[in-house]
């Protein structure tokens, strides 16, 4: 029988009105929500400062908890405001999807600088005392938002994701996995923000749900080895899921192979060529509401397989064999248990057939 756990377009429709932004490299009115220093006495005096942070090859150090924060991805966006630290948050940028919807009243006051990387004087403008990211690429010198050298130089301290990072090297940065990714390395990054912002008991009780989710998620679940395609976006050479990334664990944890497992980059490009020689059984689709390139949203992925004369020959488009995840449910963050609870519900459907 034919199997399918596709998103609502009327649902995803929805959800991309809500994703509302001030465009793009916007510079923050000083009178906006968030542009005032949060209360110092917030946090729940376990921390002791100054605090040092080895961070991907680096000494970051505080010497308070953090006040004004820019986050320069909506993962580390994300974990934040988990953490209860919206007052702390002065803007945001580079998002995939809207916000998780547990999470949307508390991020409907945080300024959006841009729902790409914004740029460094507008980053300025907000007058951070912090900075956090996901990806390397924005400390890059070219075509970054600005080194973490220069950020130093103006008194912003900054933080990157370890979970981009291999070895002291930034993954997005330039360098290349050797070694799947840990789910526990993002729970590091979990306490490690929450012992910056003195929160440490707000991020244990993060991780705990999250572990339980995932156990939870997978109940159950006997996927006997089906072989997988992470589909991220682009239509002409799409960006799969290599060997070592977060799309990867989640089809490792999940009981399934994935079909790129000799490919070292995160999301390598590759012709539908090695994808219909390799013919995954299911494929993951993202459906990413930012909507800026060519096979970003979840329909016009769907369209493009069933047109295309060599992808739909795959039997996972003829059996619509399709698990939608969001974008930000197949990188490293928060979410990556939302995307267990996606393929857990394919899976248990598909075996109750």
């Amino acid at each position: 029988m034919k199997s399918q756990t596709i998103a609502s377009m009327t649902l995803a429709a929805a959800m991309a009105v809500t994703l509302t932004a001030c465009g793009p490299s916007e510079p923050v009115d000083e009178d906006r929500p968030g542009s005032e220093p949060a209360d110092e006495t917030t946090g729940e005096g376990s921390t002791e400062y100054p605090l040092t942070v080895e961070n991907c090859g680096r000494e970051v150090t505080v010497e308070a908890p953090p006040t004004r924060v820019v986050s320069l991805d909506q993962n580390s966006t994300e974990i934040l405001l988990s953490l209860g630290l919206e007052d702390r948050l002065i803007g945001t940028a580079s998002w995939t999807d809207p916000v998780l919807p547990a999470l949307a009243e508390a991020e409907e006051d945080v300024p959006r600088l841009s729902d790409d990387a914004p740029t460094y004087e507008v980053v300025l403008d907000a007058d951070p005392d912090f900075i956090t990211a996901s990806f390397g690429r924005h400390f890059a010198l070219e075509g970054g938002v600005a080194s973490r050298e220069r950020f130093d130089e103006t008194g912003m301290e900054s933080y990157l994701s370890p979970t981009d990072c291999e070895d002291g090297t930034s993954i997005n940065g330039g360098g290349t996995r050797t070694r799947m990714l840990e789910i526990d390395t993002l729970y590091t990054e979990i306490h490690e923000l929450a012992a910056i912002f003195d929160v440490p008991s707000r991020g244990e009780a993060l991780v705990a749900d999250l572990e339980e989710r995932a156990e939870d998620a997978l109940d159950g679940v006997d996927a006997d080895g089906a072989t997988v395609a992470f589909w991220f976006a682009d239509t002409r050479t799409p960006y799969m899921a290599g060997a070592y990334g977060s799309a990867a664990r989640l089809a490792e944890m999940s009981g399934m192979e994935n079909v790129l497992d000799d490919a070292a980059d995160d999301w390598p490009a590759v012709g539908w060529e090695t994808i219909v020689e390799r013919d995954p059984d299911v494929l993951v689709l993202g459906d990413l509401q930012r909507a800026r390139f060519p096979g970003d949203l979840l329909e016009d992925k769907i369209e493009f397989l069933t047109a295309d004369p060599l992808a739909r020959t795959l039997d996972a488009v003829e059996d619509q064999e399709y698990i939608a995840l969001h974008g930000a449910e197949m990188n490293p963050s928060i979410r990556f248990v939302d995307g267990l609870e996606k393929i857990g519900e394919f899976w248990k459907e598909r075996d109750a057939e």
